[in-house]
């Protein structure tokens, strides 16, 4: 069977190992292909080919229920669901998800980006089922590194306490997150995945009892204590751990035998209780440089397969904000032994990497665990250290009570870098970074800031370090502006100061961090039509530069902000507040994301789609403010 011919998963049911072998193969070409293409995730999906092909097996995808944790693990589920012959969009607008998306397929019974969601929402299918009479198998794939994250044991505390509640949780121990897990857990299923599975020898001796002409088909207590102790000294110390927790526990099981998954599977389900089968699969699996470089390989940008190498850029970039954020931390590190980076399972995309490297003593990864990642700063912070958590935005999102509750309220010193703030691109809704403004503008002591460009994030870096509360920064993704970086003697910024960048009597623009360079290339254009706008660089949300914003705006009388970020409590609105509170009631145009998600797409195309580009904004502006130009304004030259 060709996947290019499969509409259905149910059209596997009874192929033979062999031809499921050859199955594999057919799924990680197209995934090798594909990826090596178009650029995306790598490792994940070729480490759990052959556990999908084994699982699907045993399940009939028109009703049984299978939520797959993150997503992107699930690029072979997504190649035998329909889309192998649009594969080749992934990731691309219009096209496949890089996540499950249930508007994308029926099959995708759950979508998530964000790690340890899985447990959690196939627990809520199964006691839907429950309470509606039905009778489909509910099953959670989840990796050891989305184990660490407090979600996925508050899961498993809850389904253990449910004894007849059926779920099957698919535990994928590949050692490994993005980067290598972290904590005590992980550490004993690191000890025990070579550890042979010796669990359950008691089943047949309790089978021989209860069919004893004596014993009437029932098995004493005295036995069933007996054969309890048996099980504990069996089972692996951390397979006890979910069996104390009130799962039944399996394997671990090898992650690339098809016919030992089928089995254990099948035998997963006759329980009537949360099982859970501990599967060992190898990161990568299937390309040698993929498993050579887990971490490397874990998300790719086109690459050749034969070399494995990424193809060279076609001309030279400026280092990325994520980057030289990781750099100057770490000379700030040098200069300072109180100073903490903090990463929650994500140092290499923060930059935190070269932190780890370089001054390993005053580098802390909690795993996936934000919250904790959070109020562990405040802790430090409280007892004399200088804490930064480097967390993307769209994640920081999952500590926003420990932002408010254990940062904020305690006007505790904290610094917190985002990364990843604004639009992504082809990740998604469920990465795009578009609410940290909002978000973080309500929370009681914080400052707010953002760069525009990598000199001056260098700077706030310095600003948060030296300031005596909660600060936050939010910085981009991808390359920076290409202005020289400052090598040392960075001055920190004076907080709440804003900067004018251009000076002119018809407009007043507005913009905050990476809408300044845009901001001054809408101001180029419109000076081209005889429109002269002043330009302020905002540099911080809270506090706003009133002294700067509020006459400037008097005497001009039109007023333009540009954010990327959504609008609704936005920056923007935070400067309508502001000048209305003053009295100062002049037109505005709020130019940022409307209230809408933003789907995947490349960085340029979600901007032209929103009409964030300098010839889109201004040609918004000259349609907002047309009247007021009068005879300077050409509309005609101006292209969107």
């Amino acid at each position: 069977m060709h996947l290019s011919e499969l509409s259905h998963p149910n059209e596997l049911h009874g192929l033979s190992s062999s031809e499921l072998e050859d199955v594999a193969r057919q799924i990680r070409e197209k995934h090798l292909k594909t990826v090596s293409t178009s650029g995306g995730h790598l490792g994940p999906g070729l480490g759990v080919v052959e556990l999908t092909l084994a699982l699907y097996q045993t399940l009939d995808l028109d009703h049984d229920r299978v939520v797959w944790d993150v997503g992107h693990q699930a690029y072979p589920h997504k190649l035998i669901t329909g889309r192998f012959n649009e594969f080749h969009t992934l990731r691309k607008k219009d096209g496949v998800a890089g996540y499950l998306k249930r508007s994308e397929s029926s099959f995708d019974h759950f979508g998530a980006g964000h790690a340890s969601t899985s447990i959690s929402a196939a627990l809520g299918m199964a006691i839907a089922r429950d309470r509606q009479g039905q009778n489909h198998k509910c099953v959670a794939v989840i990796g050891d590194g989305a184990l660490t994250g407090g979600m996925a044991l508050e899961a498993i505390n809850h389904a253990g306490h449910l004894p007849k509640t059926r779920l099957l949780v698919v535990l994928n121990d590949n050692d490994m997150s993005i980067s290598p897990p972290v904590g005590a857990l992980s550490n004993h299923l690191n000890r025990m995945r070579l550890s042979p599975p010796m669990q359950f020898l008691t089943g047949s001796a309790e089978e021989a009892v209860r069919h004893l002409p004596f014993m009437q088909g029932q098995v004493p207590a005295e036995l069933n204590r007996i054969k309890e102790g048996m099980k504990r000294l069996a089972v692996p110390k951390v397979g006890a751990v979910f069996e104390e927790l009130g799962f039944t526990y399996m394997g671990p099981v090898d992650g690339h035998d098809i016919g030992a998954l089928v089995r254990t599977f099948q035998e997963a389900h006759r329980s009537e209780g949360p099982v859970l089968v501990h599967v060992a699969t190898t990161k990568g699996k299937g390309y040698p440089y993929a498993e050579a470089d887990q971490v490397g390989y874990h998300a790719q940008s086109a690459f050749d397969l034969t070399t494995g190498k990424s193809f060279p850029a076609k001309k030279p970039k400026p280092p990325s904000y994520s980057k030289v954020f990781g750099q100057t931390l770490v000379k700030l590190c040098e200069q300072d032994s109180r100073i903490v980076g903090i990463t929650a399972a994500m140092a290499t995309g923060t930059g935190l990497d070269l932190l780890q490297k370089a001054v390993p003593d005053q580098y802390v990864d909690v795993g996936i665990a934000e919250q904790h990642a959070v109020t562990l700063a405040a802790g430090m912070a409280s007892d004399g250290l200088k804490p930064v958590v480097a967390i993307y935005s769209t994640f920081l999102q999952r500590a926003y009570d420990q932002l408010i509750h254990d940062v904020g309220i305690q006007k505790l010193p904290v610094t917190f870098v985002l990364d990843r703030a604004g639009i992504v691109g082809a990740d998604g809704p469920t990465h795009q970074g578009q609410y940290d403004i909002s978000y973080l503008r309500c929370v009681p002591n914080f400052t707010v800031m953002a760069p525009k460009d990598e000199a001056e994030l260098q700077r706030m870096l310095v600003t948060g370090l030296r300031h005596d509360g909660p600060i936050a920064l939010r910085i981009p993704r991808g390359s920076g502006e290409g202005v020289p970086c400052l090598e040392d003697g960075w001055e920190p910024l004076e907080i709440g100061r804003g900067e004018l960048l251009a000076e002119g009597d018809d407009l007043l623009i507005v913009a905050y961090g990476a809408m300044v360079a845009p901001a001054m290339a809408t101001a180029g254009l419109l000076q081209e039509q005889g429109i002269r706008a002043t330009v302020v660089n905002a540099r911080f949300l809270r506090p706003l530069d009133e002294a700067l914003l509020v006459p400037l705006a008097n005497r001009i009388g039109r007023v333009v902000t540009m954010e990327e970020g959504c609008l609704a409590g936005g920056f923007g609105a935070a400067v309508m507040e502001a000048l209305h509170e003053r009295d100062v009631l002049v037109p505005m145009l709020r130019l940022g994301i409307p209230d809408q998600l933003v789907d995947h797409a490349s960085p340029d195309e979600s901007k032209q789609a929103l009409g964030l580009t300098p010839p889109q904004m201004a040609e918004r502006i000259c349609e907002r403010f047309g009247s007021a130009f009068g005879d300077r304004l050409q509309r005609q030259t101006l292209s969107v």
